[in-house]
């Protein structure tokens, strides 16, 4: 078993990245497997070193070990960028100037009733994708995956099977099949490469899970929609598909999951409270 840890370096580790990164950990070791730490540092309008630093310090201070270097998703821009050019050569890719904006505007129009949500926010109404094409992408543009055309393609292989996957975490233990129809509904045409990062986390994800032989991921329960899309990417990049257990999250007395900006919640405000590695687990119920 080979499981991973992956933040993002823009801003402080709070209990639910205790959680995952300790869970990750203890699950590989448990099964005599490898645990490893990614940095998913392709935002770099936000990342900055000194977050990536205090990961180090937080994780090695809870007691967590991986091998090193770390991988480190901005040294690796060349390998996203040569998966959209093969993509882009196979037709699957379109460029798309739509902002936020421009699709709530055009997903709330009267005509086409109340939009649907999917892993990505808004499913994307195709307002590009009838553009006529260009021989490469051009600059300033998203680029998105022409959702229906990929998925065409996987269903006409030589002994073509249905895309799935294996959950063994809280959302229903079960292989999940994904069905064609619901995933252009539901999911649609999602963007492989934003305008000001050159790939996104769909597909540098998916890459980076391939290229470390990663055999279980585990991540929250939040991102258990989106794993429809990395299947779909593995199968057209002709990557292997993982196990996947999706854990709950970590929520506050609200209710309210955690996040970056809930400083309150910080491994590091926890420290320098007194807690040990051990008051860590013991209040992500790991103990």
């Amino acid at each position: 078993m080979r499981t991973r840890f992956a933040p993002s370096p823009t801003g402080p580790l709070h209990l639910g990245h205790a959680y995952a990164a300790i869970l990750a950990h203890d699950m590989a070791h448990a099964s005599g497997g490898q645990f490893l730490l990614r940095i998913e540092d392709i935002d770099q309008s936000r990342a900055r070193p000194a977050w990536e630093t205090q990961i180090y310090d937080d994780l090695t201070w809870l007691g967590l070990t991986w091998p090193t270097p770390v991988l480190r998703q901005s040294d690796r821009l060349p390998l996203y960028r040569a998966a959209l050019k093969h993509l882009w050569a196979r037709g699957l890719l379109y460029p798309c100037t739509c902002n936020r904006r421009d699709i709530a505007a055009a997903a709330t129009a009267p005509q086409e009733g109340t939009p649907l949500h999917g892993p990505d926010g808004i499913v994307y109404p195709g307002t590009c994708r009838h553009i006529p094409g260009t021989t490469q992408p051009l600059p300033d543009t998203a680029l998105r995956l022409n959702a229906a055309r990929a998925l065409n393609v996987l269903r006409h292989r030589p002994l073509a099977k249905p895309l799935w996957f294996t959950e063994t975490g809280s959302t229903a233990p079960q292989t999940h099949t994904i069905a064609p129809a619901a995933f252009l509904d539901t999911v649609g045409d999602i963007v492989l490469a934003r305008r000001d990062m050159g790939t996104s986390y769909h597909l540098s994800v998916t890459l980076d899970d391939a290229a470390q032989h990663i055999t279980h991921v585990t991540r929250g329960t939040d991102l258990f929609q989106a794993t429809q899309i990395h299947v779909l990417l593995q199968h057209l990049l002709h990557l292997p598909t993982p196990t996947y257990h999706h854990h709950n999250l970590i929520r506050d007395n609200h209710g309210k999951r955690l996040a970056k900006r809930d400083d309150a919640r910080a491994i590091a405000t926890y420290r320098a409270a007194g807690d040990t590695p051990h008051d860590i687990r013991r209040r992500v119920g790991l103990a």
